[in-house]
């Protein structure tokens, strides 16, 4: 297999020494620096101010439904319909996240009524999703442990079917993933958010796995219902291309969120991981114009830190954060109104991220050159 080399891409000779910094390298500072160097008060969680988010999401979803039912004749209405509310759906998914991390509340019982609602209503499995992403988080940046858009070493690698390896590498079909992956989790790894026995799930946990499964199949019954009543095609319209765009987000912004910066970053495995080099793998994004819409979630490096902090004072705690992160912290490139610009940062790494070694406890990511057609003399 053609390969490009895993180490990290040289620096060109016109920099200056400054500029030479091994991303790799182990911190010179603890996680409980970072910790002390953010304001107390951005800790505090306000449930009342939370709700109120979910209060103006709801809102901004039922008014998107009532102007789009109101002037459905219209020939304009229906794409500013299903971007606008693609995103609304992306933008409760984000507060049911809260839900799940707790930063949300303090009250357990809160979080967890809130978080199936908000999940449940966008075909989420709110404890299913919440358990795996919490292994996400305890394992960011490792080669085998991590949960989110993990990279694949390259006996997974080679070991894909044809269809699979379409699915992952070729845009945009991997931004339409994510149903997959409630389903049937990433490629080498098994199990099901659904399946209260797989083995993402410890045994006292099945019951919350139950519950979650519960909720999803009445939201199902309830859009066949729906169907029903004001006809497929309209639920289709309403619904389902919305649904769609929400997908494309949820999978854009998690999978930009640990790829395709500009410079590879490592992955690690062994004696070499632990979870502030984990986290530091992260990446920090500008949404432009949706960054206040969906909460923040760009924010991402201090957030998978310290998920316990609010989404309302992340901006604060990165701002407190950097003077102890210093080159650590990547500085996102500024957006205009709309992100385009990560258009490029999307596609190139999806066309050029494809496996990791399967040795090596600080890997980055390699290019199997026949996958984008291109020949190795």
């Amino acid at each position: 297999m053609a390969v490009s080399s895993s180490s990290p891409p040289s620096k060109t000779a016109n920099l200056e020494p400054m500029s030479h910094f091994d991303p790799s390298a182990p911190p010179p500072f603890k996680v409980a620096d970072i910790r002390a160097a953010i304001p107390a008060h951005c800790w505090v969680k306000n449930p009342w101010r939370s709700l109120s988010y979910v209060l103006r999401d709801i809102l901004v979803i039922s008014s998107l439904v009532a102007i789009a039912v109101l002037f459905q004749t219209s020939s304009w209405v229906w794409p500013v319909y299903w971007a606008a509310q693609g995103t609304m759906f992306w933008a409760i998914f984000v507060l049911g996240h809260d839900c799940g991390h707790g930063s949300f509340s303090d009250n357990p019982n809160l979080n967890s009524i809130v978080g199936h609602v908000l999940h449940s209503a966008i075909l989420v499995p709110y404890h299913g999703w919440r358990i795996s992403h919490r292994t996400h988080h305890q394992n960011h940046g490792h080669v085998e442990n991590d949960e989110s858009w993990v990279p694949l070493t390259e006996k997974t690698y080679t070991r894909l079917d044809a269809p699979t390896k379409l699915l992952r590498f070729k845009v945009p079909l991997p931004l339409f993933a994510y149903p997959l992956y409630l389903w049937k989790r990433s490629p080498g790894k098994s199990g099901s958010h659904f399946n209260p026995y797989s083995d993402m799930f410890a045994p006292n946990e099945r019951g919350y796995i139950v519950t979650s499964t519960l909720c999803w199949t009445l939201m199902v019954a309830n859009l066949f219902c729906l169907s029903i009543v004001i006809g497929p095609t309209l639920l289709f319209k309403l619904y389902i291309v919305p649904y769609l765009i929400f997908v494309m987000w949820l999978d854009m912004v998690t999978y930009l969120h640990h790829h395709g910066h500009e410079d590879k970053l490592p992955w690690y495995r062994g004696k070499e991981w632990s979870y502030l080099r984990g986290g530091l793998t992260t990446v920090d994004r500008d949404y432009g114009i949706f960054n206040n819409i969906h909460h923040d979630i760009g924010t991402h490096v201090v957030h998978h830190l310290f998920p316990q902090i609010p989404h309302y004072h992340l901006i604060e705690a990165t701002r407190a954060a950097k003077s102890v992160l210093g080159k650590y912290y990547r500085e996102p490139k500024k957006s205009g109104l709309v992100p385009i610009h990560l258009i490029d940062n999307l596609v190139r790494s999806i066309n050029q991220d494809h496996y990791v070694s399967d040795t090596g406890d600080v890997v980055y990511y390699q290019t199997d050159y026949r996958m984008i057609g291109k020949k190795i003399e």
